[in-house]
C-alpha cells in the first residue's frame, strides 16, 4: 500500500511539472521553436515560500542624457572702431537697451569740422551747377563745363556721406537689444579699437550646445523636444527643441554636436551655467516591465523564475532599458506572468513554491 501511495505522489508531481512547462511554452515569446526541459530529480518535496510580482505592460522611453554650457542667444563685447577720448557714458550697468541705443560718445571735434567744411563745399558746388544750367540755355557755357560741375557735386556729396559714416563711429551704439554688463570705461579715458566698453547679451533665449553619441544620431532630428535641467533649479524643467545638428562627427570622441534653444523670458538661466539635457531617442507604448530583483544572470544569459501552478519555471528573457527599479523585457514573457522576486536564492528550476506575497508593481518611471 505504501509503495502504491508513493507512486501516486510521484505521478501527481510529474503531471504538475509537465503542465507548468506546457504553460510556460505559451508564455515564451520565441514562438516555441526552442524547448526547455527539467529533470524530475530536481523536484523536491519541500514547498518554498516566495514573493511574486506580475509582469506589467506600460509605455516607456529610451533617453540620452548629455551636458552642456548655457550661452546667450546673442553676445558681444562692446568696443570701438576708432580711437578717441570718452566724452559721455550713456548707460547704466545691467540696463536693458534696445537696438541702436547710444551707449557712449567719443570726442569727434576734428571730424565734425571736416564734415562742416565738406558740407560748405557741397553747397557751393551745387550753387555753381545750378547757375551753369541757366547759362547753358543761353549758350553762355559749354556742355563739358556743366558736366564737370555736376561731377563736382557728386564728389562732394560722396565725401559728405563718407564723413557722416566716419562721424557715426564716435557714437557707440548697441548692435542688438539685450542686457548690458559692467561698465569698463570712464569719461576722459582714451580708448582704442578692441578695448572693452561693456558686454551686451540677449538672454531672452538661451543656446545650449550638447554632444550626443554617434549611435544615437539616427534618433535625433531638428525640432525634437529636449528637457533641460540646472542644479540651480533642481525642481524646474526647461523645455526646448533641437535647433541645429552639426554637419560633422568628431572622429576622436565619436559624438556630434547639437544646438538647443530655450525660452528664457524670466531670466533664470544665465550664460555660463552648467546644464544637463534629456533627449528621448525611442519610445514603446506596450513595454513589459518586471522588478530588477527578478532578473537572474548566469553563463547562459538572463532568466526569470515564474511561479506557474506552484512550480518554479526558469524562463530565458531578453532585456531592454532600466526604468526606476524595473527592467524592460523585450522577449521571453508577456504581461501578467507572475515572476518570483523574493526567495529566489532558495529555489531551483522545478522547485515547488508557495506564494506568500504578491505585488501589483504600480511604480512608474522613465527609460534611461
Amino acid at each position: 500500500m505504501k509503495l502504491f501511495s508513493q507512486i501516486s505522489i510521484v505521478a501527481v508531481l510529474a503531471g504538475a511539472v509537465a503542465g507548468a512547462y506546457a504553460y510556460r511554452e505559451q508564455l515564451f515569446l520565441g514562438g516555441g521553436s526552442k524547448k526547455y526541459e527539467v529533470h524530475s530529480s530536481v523536484v523536491s518535496d519541500q514547498v518554498i515560500p516566495v514573493e511574486v510580482t506580475p509582469a506589467v505592460k506600460e509605455a516607456v522611453s529610451t533617453t540620452v542624457e548629455v551636458a552642456g554650457i548655457a550661452r546667450a542667444y546673442e553676445a558681444v563685447t562692446v568696443t570701438t572702431s576708432v580711437q578717441g577720448i570718452v566724452t559721455r557714458v550713456a548707460f547704466e550697468e545691467g540696463q536693458w537697451v534696445e537696438h541702436g541705443t547710444i551707449l557712449a560718445e567719443l570726442y569727434a571735434g576734428s571730424t565734425l569740422a571736416e564734415r562742416e567744411e565738406i558740407r560748405a563745399e557741397l553747397n557751393i558746388s551745387k550753387s555753381l551747377y545750378e547757375r551753369a544750367k541757366k547759362l547753358i540755355e543761353k549758350g553762355g557755357i559749354a556742355t563739358s563745363r556743366l558736366e564737370e560741375l555736376a561731377a563736382t557735386v557728386e564728389i562732394n556729396q560722396a565725401r559728405l556721406e563718407a564723413r557722416e559714416i566716419k562721424l557715426a563711429e564716435y557714437f557707440i551704439k548697441a548692435p542688438f537689444s539685450g542686457h548690458l554688463g559692467l561698465r569698463r570705461i570712464s569719461v576722459g579715458a582714451l580708448i582704442k579699437p578692441g578695448d572693452s566698453i561693456t558686454t551686451l547679451d540677449d538672454t531672452t533665449r538661451i543656446k545650449v550646445d550638447f554632444r550626443v553619441p554617434e549611435v544615437s544620431l539616427s534618433a535625433i532630428e531638428v525640432g525634437q523636444s529636449v528637457e533641460v535641467r540646472s542644479v540651480a533649479y533642481p525642481e524646474q524643467a526647461f523645455l526646448g527643441s533641437v535647433e541645429t545638428i552639426d554637419s560633422r562627427i568628431d572622429p576622436i570622441t565619436g559624438s556630434i554636436e547639437i544646438r538647443t534653444l530655450l525660452s528664457n523670458e524670466n531670466g533664470w538661466l544665465k550664460p555660463g551655467m552648467y546644464l544637463t539635457a534629456k533627449l528621448i531617442v525611442s519610445s514603446r507604448v506596450e513595454a513589459i516591465l518586471v522588478p530588477e530583483e527578478a532578473i537572474i544572470n548566469n553563463t547562459e544569459g538572463q532568466h526569470v523564475f515564474a511561479a506557474i501552478d506552484g512550480i518554479a519555471v526558469l524562463i530565458p528573457v531578453d532585456l531592454g532599458v532600466h526604468v526606476g527599479g524595473r527592467v524592460e523585457i523585450t522577449g521571453g514573457i508577456v504581461a501578467g506572468v507572475p515572476v518570483i522576486t523574493g526567495g529566489i536564492q532558495k529555489i531551483r528550476e522545478g522547485s515547488q513554491v508557495h506564494i506568500i506575497s504578491a505585488s501589483e508593481d504600480t511604480s512608474k518611471g522613465e527609460g534611461a
